[in-house]
C-alpha cells in the first residue's frame, strides 16, 4: 500500500498540468454548439454542458440588431417576467406553457425563445418546432447574457428597468451585478 502511495505521489501530475487536461476533456465531452459564445468563459463552458443545440442558438448581439424583426417569447415563469423581460417580449411561460398563447403567430415567423440561460427556452423551442414552427431560435445565454451585454430590459408596463430576476442564488452568479439589480423569489 505504501509503495502504491509513493508511486502515485511521484507520478501524479501537478495541478498546473492536470487542470488544463481536465478542462480539455470537459470541452471535448460537451456538445458543441454553433459558433455561439458569451464573454464570460466560465458561463460559456457551463452553457455548453447544459444546452444541446436541439434548437438553433442565436447570440444576443444578433437579436439586439434584429429586435423589431423577430417575435420574442419569454419562457420563464410569470414572477420572473414581471420583474423584467426583453423589449416587447411575449410571456409564454414554461410550467404553464400552452400553444394557445401563440395562435396569432404565423408558423413561418422568425421566433426567438429565451429564458434565464437557455435551457427552458430550448425545451419550449423543441415544442414549437414539433408543432410546425419553421424559424425558431434559442437565445444563447438567455436574458442573463442579454443583461450582461448591457442591453435594455423592460417592465410589463413598458418602462426600461435595471432589475432582473436571477432565478436563484446559484444561477444568479451568472448575472453581472454591475449592470442590474438581482431580484430573487420571496421564498428564497
Amino acid at each position: 500500500m505504501a509503495r502504491c502511495a509513493s508511486w502515485l505521489y511521484l507520478n501524479m501530475p501537478s495541478a498546473q498540468t492536470i487542470i488544463p487536461y481536465i478542462i480539455g476533456v470537459l470541452l471535448l465531452s460537451t456538445p458543441m454548439l454553433t459558433a455561439q459564445e458569451v464573454d464570460n468563459k466560465a458561463f460559456d463552458l457551463m452553457l455548453r454542458g447544459l444546452l444541446d443545440a436541439s434548437v438553433d442558438p442565436v447570440d444576443v448581439k444578433t437579436v439586439h440588431q434584429q429586435l423589431n424583426e423577430v417575435e420574442l417569447l419569454d419562457a420563464r415563469e410569470w414572477d420572473e417576467y414581471a420583474v423584467s423581460h426583453l423589449p416587447n417580449a411575449r410571456y409564454v411561460g414554461y410550467d404553464d406553457f400552452s400553444m394557445d398563447r401563440l395562435k396569432d403567430i404565423d408558423k413561418d415567423t422568425e421566433v426567438v425563445v429565451y429564458c434565464s440561460v437557455g435551457y427552458r427556452s430550448e425545451r419550449i423551442g423543441e415544442q414549437l418546432e414539433a408543432a410546425g414552427y419553421s424559424n425558431v431560435r434559442n437565445l444563447y445565454g438567455g436574458i442573463f447574457e442579454w443583461s450582461n451585454a448591457g442591453f435594455p430590459l423592460q417592465s410589463p408596463s413598458g418602462d426600461e428597468v435595471k432589475r432582473l430576476h436571477a432565478y436563484g442564488a446559484v444561477w444568479g452568479i451568472w448575472v453581472d451585478g454591475d449592470q442590474v439589480e438581482k431580484v430573487y423569489s420571496k421564498d428564497e
